[in-house]
């Protein structure tokens, strides 16, 4: 075991914080360490040799004014399995340049979306207007391991999850980067975009298998909206112009950086692959909000099918503006768009509130028949609890559940492929799951062909691990 203490006692630094997202499963962890050779109950799959790392907000100094969870500076957690049963565990702030300026004065000085703050001139020539947190996602393309927030360029980091620094695909990026690119199955391409408070709103841009990033076009759109995530299909970019708007007065004068306007209208965009952003077709629809998508195809007579949590109203607040609970909860929906016919129709497809939905990603723009999507204990103004997984057949309208325990909470189950399997549902969910009684960690396996039996294997971790976002499975042979 080795662990790494940071510079500042940054536990009494916490003390007396009683944020609602700085306690509970939400706490932040205050050290970066790696251990090997962790217990294993049950036994693990042969074919889960790679990493599974995850992303998430651990604010390194408490926050100078209101604090929301996507303020925090990023912690990547890596479970790094060998394939014969050996497992080891690594966690790492990412080291970004606002966060070594607070380091070097001993305070946090940038404000954040809920209170956005005007840094001082040293803090903005050495970090800038606001710190690149990268803490939302962590993606492997091309060789390079890029740790990602919407709002910054990518920051590349090693396999050991060490900073390498804010990478720009050679120049070639203009602007940000979604935490949600996707990938094309049949020619490795990773597809991205980037939204923007200020004009052009949202570019779309296309990297090659090699890491070159070979096409960017400006998409136009009216409007500075919180665009979290999109699809694609092998033919299609499909958007979704919500009307979580930001506000750049009241960001720079201390307010609310993003507030939801439903009375603005929202619409889904179209875009051919091969085309240009301003050939988009525009379809509107009434307001509601979409975090994450689940995946798009294309139907045989040309309609694209998008599958995706819908909410009534953003689920998150930033500000004084929070919307009653059965606005806020998220449900897994399906909007089909006839792109002939001019018109979008939408269904609920279940029942049950969750997010973070995830695929098999060889399916990634394919029709599939299985998808995940986070099982929640509760959704409510006081906060989430995501505490298991749900395991769709889209094909027979069925699911499977498991619930890892009354006093536990999870992430985003991860579909794991094993390398020797054919069939779509052929692997494992893997998933970080935290017991809030006893305040310890565990890296959980369920195998995907069943669901319900429980945990194949779990490893217990050395310390307990905080809420966070996303994360992926990265297998060693690719």
């Amino acid at each position: 075991m080795t662990v790494l203490e940071p510079e500042h006692d940054l536990a009494a630094a916490f003390t007396g914080v009683t944020d609602d997202y700085l306690t509970g499963q939400y706490a932040p962890i205050h050290d970066e360490r790696h251990d090997v050779e962790l217990p294993v109950t049950g036994e693990l799959p042969a074919g889960l040799r790679g990493a599974f790392v995850r992303n998430g907000p651990n604010p390194y100094f408490p926050p100078g004014g209101r604090y929301h969870v996507f303020d925090g500076d990023g912690m990547l957690h890596g479970v790094y399995l060998d394939g014969e049963g050996g497992v080891e565990y690594r966690n790492r702030w990412v080291d970004s340049r606002g966060l070594r300026h607070e380091r070097s004065v001993g305070h946090s000085v940038y404000g954040g979306l809920a209170e956005f703050t005007m840094p001082p001139p040293d803090a903005l020539e050495a970090g800038g207007l606001y710190k690149n947190t990268a803490n939302t996602n962590i993606v492997r393309h091309a060789g390079r391991y890029l740790a990602l927030m919407e709002g910054a360029h990518p920051t590349e980091v090693t396999a050991e999850l060490d900073t390498v620094g804010e990478y720009d695909f050679s120049g070639a990026l203009q602007g940000a980067m979604t935490a949600h690119p996707r990938w094309d199955p049949t020619t490795g391409e990773m597809l991205m975009f980037g939204y923007s408070p200020f004009p052009p709103y949202l570019r779309y841009h296309v990297v090659a298998a090699d890491g070159t990033l070979v096409r960017s076009t400006d998409v136009p759109i009216d409007r500075s909206v919180m665009m979290h995530d999109f699809v694609v299909t092998p033919d299609h970019v499909v958007f979704f112009d919500l009307p979580a708007m930001f506000d750049a007065e009241a960001l720079m004068t201390g307010g609310s950086a993003i507030r939801w306007q439903p009375d603005a209208g929202a619409r889904i965009g179209i875009m051919p692959r091969d085309g240009e952003g301003s050939d988009t077709r525009w379809f509107d629809v009434d307001p509601f909000y979409v975090f994450h998508f689940l995946n798009a195809h294309e139907s045989a007579d040309g309609t694209i099918v998008v599958d995706g949590c819908r909410s009534a109203a953003m689920p998150t607040a930033f500000g004084d503006d929070p919307r009653p609970d059965n606005e806020i909860r998220p449900y897994l929906w399906r909007w089909e768009i006839d792109t002939d016919a001019g018109t979008v129709t939408d269904r609920q497809l279940d029942d049950r509130t969750g997010d973070f939905p995830r695929i098999n990603d060889a399916r990634t723009g394919l029709p599939n028949r299985f998808g995940a999507q986070a099982h929640t204990r509760h959704w409510d103004q006081a906060g989430v609890e995501f505490d298991g997984v749900i395991w769709f057949d889209l094909e027979r309208d069925t699911s499977s559940t498991h619930v890892y325990g009354p006093t536990k909470v999870a992430g985003e189950a991860v579909f794991a492929a094993d390398p020797s399997g054919t069939a779509e549902d052929d692997g494992w969910l893997v998933n970080i799951v935290t017991d809030l009684a006893d305040g310890t960690s565990e890296f959980v396996v369920l195998d995907a062909r069943d669901v319900e039996a429980g945990p194949v294997a779990s490893v217990a971790l050395p310390r307990r691990v905080p809420f966070g976002f996303h994360g992926n499975w990265m297998a060693a042979d690719s």
